[in-house]
């Protein structure tokens, strides 16, 4: 029962590591303070803050995103269109349908 306890403790604390404290910008809701989560080896990520929506952009192929987000729901959409990386600002990924904006620095 302790080994069980130890491990689901480390999972937890290796988990809140992950997330950092960041600014971000979507064309929705301006900037904003934000935490910014890793996903995968990729560069896929996520954001999230109070009261505002959750992205995670999924990395497709070098500089390509596809997109979902949590309104508020608990329950994720697949934005429409792919983001590509900005070349003004790395940070940043533009919709190349909705021409909106998810920026994370």
């Amino acid at each position: 029962m302790r080994a069980i306890a130890f491990i689901l403790t480390t999972l937890f604390l290796v988990s809140q590591a992950e997330a950092k404290s960041a600014r971000c910008f979507t064309t929705d809701d301006g900037y904003y303070p934000c935490n910014f989560r890793t996903e995968d080896s990729s560069g896929s990520f996520t954001i999230s803050a109070a009261n505002k929506p959750t992205f995670t952009l999924w990395i497709e192929s070098r500089g390509v995103a596809s997109a979902i987000a949590d309104f508020g729901t608990g329950r994720y959409v697949t934005l429409p269109g792919m983001y590509y990386r900005s070349k003004q600002d790395g940070a940043c990924w533009v919709n190349s349908s909705t021409n909106t904006q998810i920026c994370a620095w």
